[in-house]
């Protein structure tokens, strides 16, 4: 049997998502997820993976067009994760596929086309006020690293811009954040937004709150951190989810200021949901408006925590439907 259809993936450091679906639809039943530190070798996975839709869809035609979101540079031939240990080629990938049209793209510029189709449901408004139309969104996502974006509103809809914020420079805004990136310094020479902001930076803080007190460390994953924080058997580990909480927004303030985003800031990645009422709850919006003289501005801007969990996918398939 056979029916046009494409290939979408999200791929960061730890997963590894993809869809299969009929063209001209953004979403599909047909999603499969894998584990990234399970295949040494991305080819491996890929062989897999076209197996396994044959078998779910019956479809024996190879896919029509493939839109991979990746969790590292996308623009240039070789293709080489930042946070894991897959790299491919685009010309391999096309080959392996079989496709005549292939396109990669950022990570979080799949999540920035993806942000364009939620609904209310999909969404929890952490505090501000409407968003002023035809302004830039911000986009701030903590998974394995820390991904930033923007939505650029023009006559004809939308621009992405895809960057690399999540590694510039951490900025502290007191004397324990001083202390805690002076202890990464010590460990990485250079402390980036990413360092602290993602899934391993809960595990940075950490490890280095710890050393600062010359305590011993009690957990070995950001999981176990953060288990211990919700439920207050820890202190070091609840010091440790308020700091990322308010370093988080500390960083979404900054990216509200740095692209004008009253058209809103929306968080996204899968780590901020695991812990959604303690980030409610924490000092996440104080830091957000808490920039002097510019509060009033930060004050009516309205940050939105996403909790949809395949948002790459369907920013991945709103991609292609653009070309």
């Amino acid at each position: 049997m056979s029916h046009n259809w494409n290939l979408v993936a999200d791929i960061g450091g730890t997963n590894a998502r993809f869809s299969a679906l009929l063209e001209g639809h953004l979403e599909s039943q047909y999603e499969f997820h894998h584990s990234v530190e399970e295949y040494p070798e991305f080819e491996h996975l890929l062989a897999i993976l076209l197996q396994e839709i044959k078998s779910a869809t019956g479809w024996q035609n190879p896919p029509s067009s493939a839109c991979f979101a990746v969790a590292c540079p996308p623009d240039t031939e070789i293709i080489s994760f930042t946070n894991s240990h897959w790299t491919f080629t685009k010309t391999e990938l096309q080959t392996l596929l079989g496709c005549d049209t292939i396109l990669i793209i950022n990570d979080f510029e799949a999540v920035a086309h993806g942000i364009t189709e939620l609904s209310e449901d999909d969404l929890v408004k952490v505090g501000g006020e409407t968003p002023v139309a035809n302004k830039a969104v911000g986009i701030l996502g903590a998974g394995t690293g820390l991904g930033v974006a923007c939505l650029v509103p023009h006559a004809d809809g939308y621009h992405v811009l895809d960057t690399e914020g999540g590694h510039a420079d951490y900025s502290p805004i007191d004397d324990l954040q001083s202390a805690v990136v002076n202890a990464l310094r010590a460990r990485f020479g250079r402390v980036s937004l990413e360092r602290l902001l993602s899934g391993k930076g809960l595990l940075n803080i950490y490890t280095a709150l710890c050393s600062i007190e010359n305590t011993d460390t009690n957990f070995e994953t950001p999981a176990e951190v953060v288990a211990a924080a919700l439920d207050g058997s820890d202190t070091k580990a609840l010091q440790t989810l308020n700091m990322f909480c308010e370093g988080v927004g500390a960083a979404a303030g900054n990216l509200a200021l740095t692209f004008g985003a009253k058209g809103g800031i929306y968080i996204a990645g899968g780590v901020i949901p695991r812990f959604q009422e303690f980030f409610i709850k924490s000092g996440f919006r104080s830091k957000f408006e808490d920039k002097g003289r510019f509060v009033s501005y930060l004050k009516s801007i309205p940050v939105y925590l996403v909790v949809r969990s395949n948002l790459g996918l369907l920013g991945a398939a709103k991609k292609l439907q653009q070309i």
